[in-house]
């Protein structure tokens, strides 16, 4: 080979070595550029999916709390219904007494020969039971006609809270004149008021009745004695 197309011979061989590094170089770029652009995007889809995800975790935190706070409220509501009732003055309250009905109580009759004779009425609270007797005269009724029994004393008395071993008491005069008229009864009919929906017929023995009277309710019984 001569020297010229030796020179020729190497030239383009160079030639073509330059062009396949040229083009293994931009195979390698464009690789290198993929693969970063591959990264890239599972790196964003991975980004984008935990996204949701720690919204998600976000979003049930705030929930727990307002259920933390929901069941706040319903403490409170549950505080203040338990605090109802008559304030004492102290702070505190206390659940106000239920008034009695006939239906409360264990009654109990009998005579007494004191003031010319009289029917003394005992009431008490049945087993388990707490309530109120009125600061008015107990209702007391004579015969088919339901003739009242009027008042004996000019006051009226104090509220009485029958509970326990307690006892009021009242005391009926079934004939208040002197005169030798009046009707023959054996029992009366007692309420614990005008309202009260359930009086009791209790037995008396025989009795006169004519312009009856009844004291108030008494935590004594010497106290229920209807004087004229």
């Amino acid at each position: 080979m001569s020297g010229n197309r030796r020179k020729a011979f190497l030239v383009s061989m160079a030639l073509v070595s330059g062009a396949l590094l040229m083009t293994a170089c931009q195979d390698s770029d464009k690789a290198a550029d993929t693969g970063a652009a591959q990264g890239s995007s599972s790196a964003a889809e991975t980004g984008d999916a935990a996204t949701p995800s720690g919204a998600s975790s976000a979003g049930t935190g705030k929930g727990s709390g307002a259920a933390g706070k929901g069941s706040g409220a319903t403490g409170q509501g549950s505080e203040d219904g338990a605090g109802s009732g008559a304030d004492t003055g102290n702070g505190k309250r206390e659940p106000v007494g239920q008034s009695c009905g006939a239906n409360d109580i264990s009654w109990n009759t009998r005579s007494e020969t004191q003031a010319g004779g009289y029917i003394l009425i005992s009431a008490k609270a049945k087993p388990g039971i707490t309530c109120v007797l009125p600061a008015a005269l107990p209702t007391v009724a004579f015969g088919s006609d339901g003739t009242e029994a009027g008042p004996a004393e000019q006051a009226v008395g104090e509220q009485i809270t029958l509970s326990g071993n307690t006892t009021a008491y009242a005391g009926v005069n079934p004939k208040s004149t002197n005169s030798d008229g009046g009707k023959e009864l054996d029992s009366i009919i007692v309420a614990v008021g005008d309202d009260d929906s359930d009086p009791v017929s209790l037995k008396v023995g025989t009795i006169t009745v004519d312009k009856p009277v009844v004291t108030n309710w008494h935590t004594s019984a010497a106290d229920a004695v209807p004087f004229s």
